[in-house]
């Protein structure tokens, strides 16, 4: 089990589902960051939620104990707004998003408009059925259509909520479109933004995330190591009939330490 990560650099690991559910560490993942840290890998804290900002996310991983000022964290709102600036800078963009999203792609200097060229869609737990009307007829109008994940669901204890990818489906009913380009988990962006970032052949990248066609298919889509955790969306049972393969498969991730996978 060791051959293939064996030049492992940077570990990218989920959040929701893999580190913690519902905001509860999933055993002792202090412990287990611990172990890479002092192997030398780099700690990529990676995640398709969209429905906060960094600071919100640096003190929830402060609050909970696991964050470490050598650890990174990017999302896919983090990749967004980096996109949204590398390829449309003098754009105008609608953001279906939280209040405090809104502010902090503003405060990232991207010129914000009910009247945009560009409509990025996020996880926003504010959605209200004017922002969905907006969204949809400037969508329908022609606007450039961006969001940042394409996760259905989000991981929660008892009922999984919706996410991202359920306003996706709704605006397609009534827009008649899909997004021209998503940003995070599994496609191409978040990874390729991230390796020059770090500075890291993708080979050298271990992903590890609890769902199949976000977390893992972005690891093989990418070139990374994958290891699927059994402890969020995914169970055994999906997995094997599932056509997205990852190089390994854990309960969860402190399997890394006890069966001394690095």
């Amino acid at each position: 089990m060791k051959e293939f990560i064996k030049d492992t650099k940077v570990v990218m690991l989920d959040l929701d589902g893999t580190v913690y559910l519902d905001g509860e560490l999933i055993g002792d993942v202090k412990g287990t960051l611990n172990y890479l840290r002092d192997k030398g890998v780099q700690v990529v804290y990676l995640t398709n939620n969209s429905s906060g900002t960094d600071d919100a996310y640096y003190e929830k991983l402060k609050r909970i104990g696991i964050w470490d000022d050598r650890d990174i964290f990017y999302s896919s709102l983090d990749a967004g707004i980096d996109y949204l600036k590398a390829f449309y800078p003098d754009k105008t963009v609608y953001p279906v998003a939280t209040e405090s999203v809104t502010k902090h792609i503003k405060d990232c200097g991207i010129k914000v408009s009910e009247k945009a060229d560009i409509v990025l869609l996020t996880f926003d737990k504010e959605l209200t059925y004017k922002k969905l009307v907006i969204a949809n007829e400037l969508i329908v109008l022609g606007a450039t259509y961006l969001s940042t994940h394409p996760d259905n669901t989000c991981p929660a204890k008892g009922v999984f909520i919706p996410d991202a990818g359920s306003f996706i489906s709704l605006l397609k009913t009534s827009s008649g479109r899909e997004p021209d380009k998503i940003i995070g988990k599994p496609f191409e962006v978040m990874a390729d933004m991230l390796a020059s970032k770090l500075g890291v052949e993708k080979s050298q990248i271990t992903m590890i995330g609890d769902r199949l066609h976000t977390d893992i298919a972005f690891g093989k889509n990418n070139g990374m190591n994958t290891i699927l955790v059994l402890s969020g969306e995914t169970t055994l049972e999906m997995a094997k009939v599932h056509e997205v393969k990852p190089d390994m498969i854990l309960d969860d991730i402190n399997e890394i330490v006890s069966k001394s996978i690095m």
